[in-house]
């Protein structure tokens, strides 16, 4: 899974790859050792949240301009596109963002992040189904957890973050409300089809998105 991850970014040319690893970190090293130099490493020792594993990964860009756009994506999400990174990044540097985050629409909005707007359909936060109201439950509207930021806002937005009370884990999804709240531009674009965000928790869930995943490439389209 983490394999097509990493494709995807090189594809979309990232000049830098770091996995934030932690338990079983040696045998996602090991799936990871032929990329050799193109992928870094960072270590989550604990596991407190999403907020928390992308600070882990921040001394691995000392030195990197404050300007430079970092993308931060789950690992676990083999039917990413490349071409869904290059509409992201192409939006992050014609509007100058601070935050840039695609969305996807799906039937099923259980388990995911809402991507709650105001009454002009502008983006206002994402909130955790922990801790999303009913109503908010029926949004659906969802974040895939693919966002581009600019490193220096990244580093503020987390630098603010707060332990959630409900989890006890930091979010990196209330990095995008603290940066909007600063004046911040952030830029939200419905870029990810639903065929892309499957969850994979279960055995009937993995061959799902392995049969998809082998279509693509069997069709020779991009992985």
């Amino acid at each position: 899974m983490i394999c097509a991850v990493v494709d995807a970014c090189l594809d979309a040319g990232c000049d830098k790859t770091i996995a934030v690893v932690g338990y079983k970190q040696e045998l996602v090293r090991d799936a990871l050792s032929e990329y050799g130099d193109k992928v870094g490493y960072a270590v989550q020792d604990q596991q407190n949240g999403t907020g928390h594993a992308v600070k882990c990964a921040l001394p691995n860009l000392e030195g990197v301009h404050d300007d430079t756009p970092v993308f931060v994506l789950c690992g676990d999400g083999p039917l990413i596109r490349s071409e869904t990174l290059a509409a992201i990044i192409d939006l992050h540097t014609k509007t100058n963002a601070a935050a840039t985050l695609a969305t996807s629409v799906v039937v099923d909005s259980t388990g995911y992040g809402r991507i709650v707007r105001d009454g002009d359909g502008r983006f206002c936060k994402i909130v955790e189904q922990v801790n999303a109201t009913e109503e908010q439950r029926q949004i659906r509207e969802i974040n895939p957890s693919y966002y581009c930021f600019r490193l220096g806002d990244l580093r503020d937005g987390l630098a603010r973050i707060t332990t959630n009370e409900t989890s006890g884990e930091e979010y990196i999804t209330d990095v995008p409300e603290l940066l909007l709240g600063s004046g911040k531009t952030v830029e939200v674009i419905d870029a990810v089809p639903p065929e892309d965000v499957l969850s994979i928790n279960t055995l009937e869930q993995l061959a799902e998105v392995d049969s998809i995943f082998r279509s693509r490439a069997g069709s020779g389209g991009r992985v």
